[in-house]
Parts: C-alpha cells; sequence; structure tokens
C-alpha cells in the first residue's frame, strides 16, 4: 500500500491531497481564499499571504487521522507546463513540498497545474489509462480556457483558446454584477437551472478560437432592460456551452474522434455539463474534480514514482 500527496496553491483555492494507490481513494482538503465583497479577484500578493496562512490548516485537516506512510510528494509549481507560465501563488505549495520532502526524504515531483486538472479528471472518470495516449482535454477556468491536445505523460499543446476573457472570468463577472461573492460559479449554475431553460447560441469561431468579451457586454445589457437573473444566467452558461461544443467539433474535425476530457473549475457547471455531454467520447470529472483542486498532483505523483503502466479502471 502506498500514499501520496498532492500540493495545489492555486490563484483562488489552498488545496492538498492524500491518493491511495492501491485502492484508488483519494482524500482532499480545500479552502477557498478570501476575496472581498464585490471584487472580482485577488492581488497575487494578497494570494500568497493568505495560502501561506491557510496551508497549514489545510495539511492538519488532511493528515488529522491518517496513520499511513507517504511515498512521494507532487506539487503544482506553475499555471502551464509552457515557457512564461509563472504565478507566485505557486511558490507556496513548492515551498512546503520541498520543505517537506527533504526532512522526510522524500521524492519530489513537480508539474503544471493544468496538468493536475486534467490528471484529476481522468481518474474521477476512471480514465486514467489514456495518461499514456492521445487524447483532447479541454481546461476551462477563471485563468485558462483552452482546448489542448494531450501526448502521453500529459504533455498538453492548446490548439484552440479564447482570444479575450476566460470562460470563468465572464461567469464570475456576471455573477458579482447580479450581487453574488466572488467566485460566483455556483450561484450562476443554481440560477440557471432554476430558470428551466435550456440556451443554445450559435457561436462563431476563428481558428478554432472563442471569444467571450461579447458575453459579457450580452448579459449586462440583459441586466440593464431588467431580465431576471435566472436568465442572465441561463444565458451565459449556456453561451459558455455552446462556444465549447463548437469547439469540440472544430477539433474532431482537425484530429479525428478522440476522447475528449473536459476539467477545470467551470466544468463543476452541471448545467453547463448536461448541455454537452451527450457527445460522443466526452469524458466530465465529478465537480469536487473539477474544481482546483490537489487530487491530480497527487495520482500524478504516483505514476511518475511507481511507472507509467496504468491500465484502464
Amino acid at each position: 500500500m502506498a500514499y501520496y500527496l498532492g500540493i495545489d496553491t492555486s490563484n483562488y483555492t489552498t488545496s492538498a491531497a492524500i491518493y491511495d494507490s492501491a485502492s484508488g481513494e483519494v482524500r482532499q482538503v480545500k479552502r477557498l481564499l478570501p476575496v472581498k465583497s464585490g471584487a472580482r479577484g485577488l492581488r497575487q500578493s494578497d494570494a500568497v499571504f493568505h495560502h501561506t496562512a491557510q496551508l497549514p490548516g489545510v495539511l492538519d485537516e488532511l493528515f488529522s487521522d491518517f496513520g499511513g506512510t507517504i511515498s512521494a510528494i507532487g506539487v503544482s509549481d506553475a499555471p502551464r507546463r509552457v515557457e512564461g507560465s509563472y504565478m507566485p501563488c505557486f511558490l507556496v505549495g513548492v515551498s512546503a513540498a520541498v520543505s517537506a520532502g527533504r526532512v522526510n526524504g522524500l521524492p519530489i515531483h513537480k508539474f503544471s497545474h493544468q496538468q493536475g486538472h486534467i490528471m484529476a479528471a481522468l481518474h474521477s472518470c476512471g480514465r486514467k489509462d489514456l495518461y499514456n495516449k492521445r487524447f483532447l482535454a479541454f481546461h476551462v477556468s477563471g485563468g485558462t480556457t483552452e482546448l489542448l491536445l494531450c501526448e502521453p505523460g500529459i504533455d498538453a499543446r492548446a490548439v484552440a483558446a479564447t482570444t479575450d476573457l476566460n470562460a470563468g472570468q465572464a461567469v464570475d463577472r456576471v455573477g458579482v454584477s447580479l450581487g453574488y461573492p466572488f467566485p460566483a460559479g455556483k450561484y450562476l449554475d443554481e440560477l440557471a437551472s432554476a430558470s428551466g431553460k435550456r440556451v443554445s447560441v450559435k457561436v462563431k469561431l476563428k481558428d478554432g478560437c472563442c471569444s467571450f468579451s461579447g458575453l459579457e457586454n450580452k448579459c449586462a445589457g440583459m441586466l440593464s432592460e431588467g431580465s431576471s437573473p435566472e436568465a442572465i444566467s441561463a444565458f451565459c452558461l449556456g453561451y459558455i456551452a455552446s462556444a465549447l461544443d463548437a469547439m469540440a467539433d472544430f477539433a474532431a474535425e482537425r484530429y479525428g474522434r478522440l476522447p475528449l476530457v473536459f476539467s477545470g473549475g467551470v466544468m463543476s457547471s452541471r448545467y453547463i455539463r448536461t448541455a454537452l455531454e451527450n457527445g460522443e467520447g466526452r469524458l466530465f470529472a465529478a465537480p469536487e474534480f473539477s474544481a482546483d483542486n490537489a487530487a491530480g498532483t497527487a495520482v500524478l505523483a504516483a505514476v511518475r514514482t511507481e511507472g507509467d503502466g496504468i491500465e484502464n479502471s
């Protein structure tokens, strides 16, 4: 029996997880970073401070009744595995992982936040075998909206993306304009579901890429015209689902019908998932493995330590 610790200090969530490679079970503890009322985000200096304050408590809770031995540590050290991808908030997790690893003589494996998201989705939907294969993956969040071609080892390359706002940014801006706290995704999801409407929009792409700035403007117009929060939320999430659907069709035409994995915090939306899940070969994580989490880094640490021979789950 082997256990692996994962740590992820993303822009809005402090997260740690323990993965049992024998049973496949994951235990994780997450805490959102505090954002002032009416604000639409955090400065990196504030994110670093809050992670530094929260991570010890997250780890205390995670290990409160843990009786095993950790074999290795996985940690997110950058948003994406591309040149120049960097955010100071990840230094908090790296510092903790390196300190714990050195003191206890444990291997330390570094991954991108994006790789962690994708691996968490693969684990959740029972397709860890795709780690060794070619597949497509969406990473849809407040910081990224990308369609990725993944080679074995989750060597991910963006083949389409947003040209302006990320989907999560659009959701949060619309939610805050409706008076909800940041991050606002869960509130819009509840409102959209309560509307009883399924919104589908014809979204124009350019070389497979979408735009969400027009979505924000449209929702602002609906608000000024007196549309209900339910109608605005349904339009916002329905538009995003339509854009992702169009991008998925673009990728299928270019790369064939590869498995398509949906990951990232925006994919916690049940409204968006319902609109997309009928497509062929589409795979979805459970909400707790879609939002920012350290589960993916813990599973990746196990793969890196035990080898790449992952069988179908």
